[in-house]
């Protein structure tokens, strides 16, 4: 069975930062596409950032510079490192697997920036 367990969000503050964690299971980790998502309140659902087991990363032009995708392969782990965070970033930022034809998501983690 797929598991995405997401974790590591929080209250920061303008400025600050924070790093989400993806653990992820039930799947060779040798063949994924893995992307962090974000849903603000009253918004659609976007991607962030996503990274291929190739190892070739995209991001969306609002985080490039403050935002890094990576992965631990011994972990099975895909972090966001979130820096220089904006009130804009605000939202609830889910871990999204895709696995050839088929897509997976996993719980929530609320990220609340404050001025």
């Amino acid at each position: 069975e797929v598991q995405l367990q997401a974790s590591g969000g929080g209250l920061v503050q303008a400025g600050g930062s924070l790093r989400l964690s993806c653990a992820t299971s039930g799947f060779p980790f040798d063949d994924y596409a893995i992307g962090w998502y974000r849903q603000a309140p009253g918004k659609e659902r976007e991607r962030v950032s996503c990274v291929n087991s190739d190892g070739t990363t995209y991001s969306i032009d609002s985080v490039k510079g403050r935002f890094t995708i990576s992965v631990d392969n011994a972990k099975r782990t895909v972090y966001l490192q979130m820096n220089s965070l904006k009130l804009e970033d605000t939202a609830v930022y889910y871990c999204h697997l895709k696995l050839g034809s088929s897509a997976f998501w996993g719980q929530g983690t609320q990220v609340t920036v404050s001025s």
